[in-house]
């Protein structure tokens, strides 16, 4: 199955069958949202994998009952950084200098026009720039899920405020940004899961300068 044709297969599950997904699946869509690109390869997102059932009940009231929550084999929460730091913004480039082994003060000139940049952004200012880097590794989870054939379900609607106490975010300075629910479709109970795919039209969707 080539990306298109997952793309197609895919779309936002409404039931799942509670059927577990492979661990070394998960583990794919998880690697595939740790590869992805980021805004200076600072990776200013964690993600936090949700398997105990206890849990996910816990966070469905907090996801306006949503079946998915309770239903999906893991639940998966995007949760970026509260604000950036001098040394949150340094830990990327000493991993940097010891992976490509070049010397960490060759950098400084990027590491401090990094500083310059981030470090004087209000708090609302830096997660939502951090949030915006936290929902390219989203996407590039979803395309994973769905090249394995795995269902994934985005979830915004949530609160933010009850998940991040529930899991005790601020305690590692993040926020949460948006829940991706893994499972299996149940063919059956989903309403969705024979409508056609709906798109706006591909003429008013892109347009060329050449």
């Amino acid at each position: 199955m080539n990306i298109l044709e997952a793309l197609n297969w895919r779309y936002a599950t409404k039931k799942m069958n509670g059927k577990k997904v492979d661990e070394d699946k998960v583990e794919k869509i998880v690697e595939a949202a740790y590869l992805a690109p980021t805004s200076s390869g600072l990776q200013p997102f964690e993600v936090i994998v949700i398997e105990n059932q206890e849990v996910k009940q816990k966070i469905q009231p907090i996801a306006f009952g949503q079946s998915q929550i309770v239903d999906c084999s893991h639940l998966l929460v995007f949760a970026s950084w509260d604000k950036y730091t001098e040394d949150r913004i340094e830990e990327i480039f000493k991993i940097s200098s010891e992976v490509r082994n070049i010397p960490f003060e060759s950098l400084s000139d990027y590491i401090n026009t990094l500083k310059s940049n981030y470090l004087n952004l209000s708090d609302n200012e830096a997660h939502h720039h951090t949030a915006k880097q936290a929902y390219i590794g989203f996407g590039t989870a979803i395309l994973q899920a769905a090249e394995l054939q795995v269902d994934a379900t985005p979830m915004e609607g949530f609160n933010n405020a009850e998940l991040d106490q529930l899991l005790e975010l601020d305690k590692k300075g993040l926020k949460s940004v948006t829940l991706l629910a893994l499972g299996y479709r149940d063919v059956e109970n989903d309403w969705l899961v024979n409508m056609k795919k709906v798109r706006r039209n591909k003429e008013k969707f892109v347009s060329y300068i050449r």
